[in-house]
C-alpha cells in the first residue's frame, strides 16, 4: 500500500499524550498482540467511544488496522473522530489508513507508535 511521508516530519511529536490518547495506544497494542498482526489501531469518536482493530490480510480482502478501526466506528454510528493511533514496526503511516481517518476528521491527530507503545510521531494534517 502507498505510504505517506515519514511521521516525524509530518507534525510535532507530543512529549506526552493525553490520558485518552494513551488509552488508544493500549487498545491498539492489544489488538495487534491478540492475533499477532502486523499492525494494530484504535480510534476515538465524537462521543468518546473507542474502536480497536488489527490489520487483515486474506486472499480476497486486505485492510490496514486503521481502515478497519475507522470502519468499525462508522458502522457503530460515528460521524467524527477525535484521535487515532497506529501501532506498527513501520516508520511511516500508510496512505489508506490516513485517508480513512481524514474522511471523518481533517484535524484529528494520528499517533504512530512502536510495538512497545513509544510514540514515534503524530500526523495532524
Amino acid at each position: 500500500m502507498p505510504e505517506s511521508p515519514a511521521v516525524p516530519s509530518a507534525g510535532p511529536v507530543p512529549s506526552e499524550l493525553s490520558a485518552e490518547d494513551a488509552k488508544l495506544v493500549i487498545l491498539a497494542r492489544g489488538a495487534r498482540g491478540r492475533v499477532g498482526a502486523v499492525e494494530g489501531a484504535a480510534v476515538r469518536d465524537q462521543d468518546g467511544r473507542t474502536y480497536a482493530a488489527a490489520s487483515v490480510s486474506l486472499p480476497s480482502l486486505t485492510l490496514t488496522a486503521l481502515q478497519l478501526a475507522v470502519a468499525s466506528a462508522v458502522a457503530a454510528g460515528a460521524s467524527r473522530l477525535e484521535a487515532a493511533v497506529v501501532v506498527t514496526e513501520a516508520s511511516t503511516l500508510d496512505a489508506a489508513g490516513h485517508a480513512a481517518v481524514r474522511d471523518l476528521a481533517t484535524d484529528a491527530p494520528i499517533h504512530l507508535a512502536a510495538p512497545d507503545g513509544t510514540v514515534l510521531g503524530t500526523v495532524v494534517e
